[in-house]
């Protein structure tokens, strides 16, 4: 085959180069900490806001969109990223890779792990999964953009590119993957990174090279509750069903960026308990104190969710790293 001429490969090269640049310096502006006192006392309150989950079963905030879930000694994660790339490695289009060190530190867990679930491949949703999945012998279950960066880190044969809403039992969690939307934070016209991740190497897994993929909600079943992960404030409304759900995980950063978000989405999901998520400053390291992502006004939310909905409660998870009593 025919390679395009030098001048006709520097001018796509640097058209590229121009693009990723310019959804950096979005994503920058979108993401760079806010310093709300209004925003960090909401939180505060919410913390004290009981989840009420069944005995036996525990969720653990690992940061961003990624938990923890246990029950009765077997453990998924989902959306793990605690390594947390540094802003600059987006700026300079450093290589962003798990963290071995932060990963013990903040994703260890005791008995088995059954799944390592992750909704879409940003890298702030994506980064730890190869690690984690390797890390316990667990499968990873995603887009077909899971399954190549799980074989770029040479353990595609832990990788499950998922069916949509076809069940899946993990030990006591029985998981569903609903096809979704991510939402449109460059200007509200377009989503950051989109497309499939299609890098060839792990030496070019800049932040930028995390496509997005194909995009997931997903819902999970245990002990008699009901759960739903979003990891971005959008949905497809002709996949998901109406319904209802216990606790709803809930990404909140960009929600402004799609029309009507909770009228929506709440009426499907009709859950007893929101539990925002996605709020905090995902550049900054996990063991310092947390800051929010620029304009997230979780101080709006009690608001926004009583327009919507009249039965839910708000509640918050405190961070792994919390040094909270």
């Amino acid at each position: 085959m025919r390679r395009a001429p030098a001048a006709s490969r520097h001018k796509a090269r640097t058209k590229s180069d121009a693009r990723s640049s310019s959804e950096a310096s979005v994503w920058e502006a979108e993401a760079v900490a806010g310093s709300s006192s209004d925003d960090a006392q909401v939180v505060s309150e919410l913390e004290r806001v009981g989840v009420g989950l069944p005995p036996g079963l525990t969720i653990s905030w690992l940061g961003v969109s990624g938990h923890r879930l246990t029950y009765e000694g077997t453990s998924i994660f989902i959306d793990p990223y605690v390594s947390r790339v540094p802003l600059r490695s987006l700026l300079l289009r450093r290589t962003a890779i798990p963290d071995v060190a932060l990963i013990d530190r903040y994703a260890s867990v005791a008995g088995r792990v059954a799944g390592v679930l992750v909704g879409h491949t940003h890298f702030d949703h994506a980064v730890d999964a190869p690690a984690i999945a390797r890390r316990y012998g667990a499968k990873a279950y995603g887009s077909a953009s899971l399954g190549h960066l799980m074989r770029l880190h040479g353990v595609g044969d832990l990788a499950v590119e998922v069916e949509p809403h076809r069940r899946y039992e993990l030990g006591p969690f029985v998981v569903r993957f609903v096809p979704s939307r991510h939402s449109k934070l460059l200007f509200g016209r377009k989503v950051p990174m989109d497309g499939e991740l299609t890098c060839d190497h792990l030496d070019g897994l800049a932040p930028g090279a995390y496509k997005c993929g194909t995009v997931y909600g997903i819902r999970i079943d245990v002990a008699g509750s009901s759960l739903y992960h979003q990891g971005s404030a959008n949905l497809d409304d002709a996949e998901l069903p109406s319904e209802s759900v216990d606790v709803f995980l809930a990404g909140v950063a960009g929600r402004n960026f799609t029309p009507r978000y909770w009228e929506r989405i709440l009426p499907r999901l009709d859950p007893r308990v929101i539990v925002p998520t996605h709020y905090d400053n995902f550049f900054s390291p996990l063991g310092r104190p947390q800051d929010f992502v620029r304009r997230v006004e979780l101080a709006a939310l009690p608001a926004e969710i009583a327009a919507a909905s009249t039965d839910a409660r708000l509640a918050a998870l405190p961070r792994i790293d919390s040094t909270k009593p």
